[in-house]
């Protein structure tokens, strides 16, 4: 392809952005990429992201554009459609959300109104900030009413849920989590939603692709709406997607256009519909099951390097780590910190009642879908524990940090994802 006479023909202004991004692939090949909300997408969903769909401007929805020349457009949203609702089940999708977030707000913006009554999930107990924080538009619109985890075995009290939606009648009871480590059954909120005349949104987020592979629960047949991104363990381009139940499919999408987004990304359209349908083939069961394998084995190996596991364990892709009982001074951002030089990414994470302030923590936060794309599987868990906690033991001594870098390089050399 010849270089058009209006563009310029060296880029040398650019050629520092990507020389970060060859170091950005170092970063993320070489490391072990631990964050529960990432993960490796497929060459395939990344040559759909970078291309020509991304000069072309598409409002609307197929077959009903603001522009002309959507017709292949048209074809291709129209294909990542079809393939969520059958993965899913579901009615009716929208797959035009930019983000979970814009999901969520979208839901809120189509079937509430402005004050209306919201129950979700606390943010310092696993919530995320689109349930309701008070510094998010969720919670600065709508009068949200939080549940929060039993102080005994940190896990959702469906008792305690549905006194509070006897007690406020919520319009709508959103589930769902972000640093929550157990099973979210849908039928107990679905039968607290219909005794108080409340709808129900399932914000699966984090267990989209759990769900897509057998490893979960699926809340579609329970739920009015439910929302999720698709860049977690679907394992596709960063984004959101929206499915519900036909009634209200019309209010779902005015809400996100023109409710709330403009022209949608079909370049990421593009790489959600590839997505989807690498969900749909049988070896994505296999992956999500072994997503599950490795949280579990991984937990485990934590628990007895003296890691306190918030409610005890996992049941699904993540966990999160109380760091009081290995090391009182130890807290979620120093080891955050030290892990990131030591070659293991994850973040901070509040545990339930946390004595720290949100940019401080207890705890971190650690999933597995990444490393299970690599390949990794349960031995690899054992050794990925061990190698936490001699970083963090020797978090003072750059001669024992550096050679964990060298084992986490070694590791992840054996497992290369590109």
């Amino acid at each position: 392809m010849s270089t058009p006479k209006n563009w310029p023909s060296e880029l040398e202004s650019e050629d520092v952005v990507f020389s970060l991004i060859d170091d950005e692939l170092k970063r993320q090949v070489t490391g072990l990429q631990l964050i529960a909300s990432e993960n490796f997408t497929s060459p395939a969903v990344m040559r759909a992201t970078g291309s020509v769909l991304t000069n072309k401007y598409s409002e609307g929805y197929p077959g009903k554009r603001y522009y002309g020349g959507n017709a292949i457009v048209d074809d291709i949203e129209s294909i990542a459609i079809e393939r969520i609702k059958k993965l899913f089940g579901a009615d009716h999708a929208n797959v035009q959300p930019h983000s979970g977030a814009s999901a969520n707000m979208a839901v809120y913006l189509g079937l509430l109104n402005h004050g209306d009554t919201v129950l979700g999930l606390s943010l310092d107990h696993g919530g995320h900030l689109t349930h309701g924080s008070p510094v998010n538009a969720s919670g600065i619109f709508y009068n949200f009413v939080s549940y929060k985890v039993s102080p005994g075995d940190e896990r959702i009290d469906m008792e305690e849920v549905r006194a509070l939606a006897l007690q406020h009648r919520p319009k709508l009871i959103v589930a769902g989590t972000t640093s929550y480590t157990r099973r979210l059954e849908p039928e107990p909120f679905k039968k607290i939603a219909d005794e108080v005349g409340a709808l129900l949104m399932f914000d699966i987020a984090h267990l989209a692709g759990l769900v897509a592979g057998g490893a979960h629960p699926n809340p579609v047949p329970y739920a009015d709406v439910v929302t999720f991104t698709t860049h977690k363990t679907l394992r596709g381009p960063r984004g959101g997607c929206i499915l519900c139940k036909a009634e209200h499919a019309q209010k779902i999408d005015k809400a996100i256009f023109p409710g709330s987004q403009g022209g949608p990304l079909e370049h990421a359209i593009a790489a959600k519909a590839v997505a989807f349908g690498e969900a749909l083939h049988p070896t994505f069961r296999v992956y999500a099951e072994q997503i599950v394998k490795n949280a579990s084995a991984l937990a485990q190996a934590l628990a007895q390097q003296g890691f306190r596991l918030v409610s005890g364990g996992t049941d699904v892709h993540m966990m999160v780590v109380d760091l009081t009982p290995f090391d009182a001074e130890l807290t979620g951002k120093e080891a955050q910190l030290v892990l990131d030089s030591a070659g293991i990414t994850l973040n901070k994470n509040t545990i339930p009642n946390d004595p720290r302030s949100p940019f401080v923590t207890s705890g971190v936060r650690i999933g597995t879908p990444s490393v299970t794309t690599q390949g990794m599987k349960e031995p690899e868990m054992v050794l990925i524990a061990e190698l936490i906690a001699t970083a963090l033991r020797n978090r003072t001594d750059s001669a024992a940090l550096a050679k964990v870098r060298s084992d986490v390089a070694e590791l992840c050399a054996k497992f290369p994802v590109y």
